[in-house]
């Protein structure tokens, strides 16, 4: 019998708040997490966005820049898995620069992708859109955006409302 999950929860992370919702996901669906790590990886003077110096700025003004390599593009066995949850936080109404690598790193062929965000204020459309526009393979659905502090029965009752 095969106890391996065919759900996958990839996610990037700034401050702890998309890494709590993907914890959450992965419970809820008996899957698996896969953290994704830039390599470097961001300080906390890097995600000041308030300073016009700090990586984050920079990266945004200059999109060459945004190409963020990673520690692991994939999870072991990425090809096993049909659904694939991927959370980010939104920076600028887009997904953060790591989120977009693994896109563009991997083959959804097969697969549903379900795009989850964490943002104070900003909309998940454009950036969801955006993404799945780095791929032309898998299947894309409309996905979610959690306020920043989102609550597990929220979380839940998301997870509830999908059909996949």
């Amino acid at each position: 019998m095969d106890d391996m999950s065919d759900v996958l929860v990839a996610y990037y992370s700034a401050s702890g708040n998309t890494a709590r919702v993907a914890r959450a996901i992965a419970d809820r669906m008996s899957g698996d997490l896969f953290e994704i790590v830039p390599d470097p990886q961001y300080t906390a003077a890097d995600l000041d966005y308030r300073d016009p110096s700090s990586r984050v700025c920079r990266e945004h003004d200059d999109p060459s820049m945004r190409h963020v390599s990673l520690l692991d593009s994939a999870p072991e066995h990425f090809a096993r898995y049909s659904l694939v949850f991927v959370g980010y936080p939104i920076w600028w109404g887009v997904a953060a620069w790591p989120v977009n690598t693994f896109v563009t790193m991997n083959d959804f062929s097969g697969k549903t992708v379900v795009p989850f965000a964490t943002s104070a204020s900003s909309p998940l459309a454009l950036s969801a859109e955006k993404l799945s526009g780095e791929t032309t393979t898998g299947a894309w659905e409309p996905g979610h955006r959690f306020q920043s502090l989102a609550t597990d029965a929220e979380v839940r009752d998301w997870l509830q409302s999908l059909d996949v």
